[in-house]
């Protein structure tokens, strides 16, 4: 379990992670969710949209929680309000996922000891899709 932000951290998480799970996904491509999903799913990642108010998300099925997932996720990628973040660590911690990524704009330091606590990497107000592309990409 490490927590960070330093270029070698995230640079490792990023390239490790295959399973991406995007909580809070819309399917509106102008919300930074939908662009964030589509970047990470061009490059290679495995995306698993979440959001229980849609079933589907550019041809893939929409999960309602990530316990949902079928597979191991690497990454649970979260696009809620900072106060709607515990359930959803409390879900990728119930599904055993690897870390949990909170957007830019995102923190919540109960939520993220939890994570820690868990055994899970975590991330906060950082974009994924921008890391991503300044650290593997560049």
């Amino acid at each position: 379990m490490t927590t960070g932000s330093s270029d070698d951290y995230l640079r490792k998480l990023l390239a490790e992670a295959r399973n991406v799970a995007v909580v809070g996904i819309s399917p509106r491509a102008n919300r930074p969710s939908y662009a964030v999903a589509s970047y990470l799913r061009d490059v290679g990642f495995r995306i698993f949209p979440v959001n229980p108010a849609i079933e589907s998300w550019n041809g893939l099925s929409v999960y309602d929680t990530v316990s949902d997932i079928p597979e191991k996720v690497d990454i649970v990628d979260i696009f809620r309000r900072p106060l709607q973040v515990g359930p959803v660590v409390e879900d990728a911690i119930a599904a055993g996922a690897g870390a949990v990524w909170m957007q830019q704009g995102i923190v919540n330091e109960e939520a993220a000891q939890a994570a820690r606590d868990a055994g899970l990497d975590v991330v906060m107000d950082r974009c994924m899709l921008v890391e991503h592309h300044r650290l593997i990409v560049n």
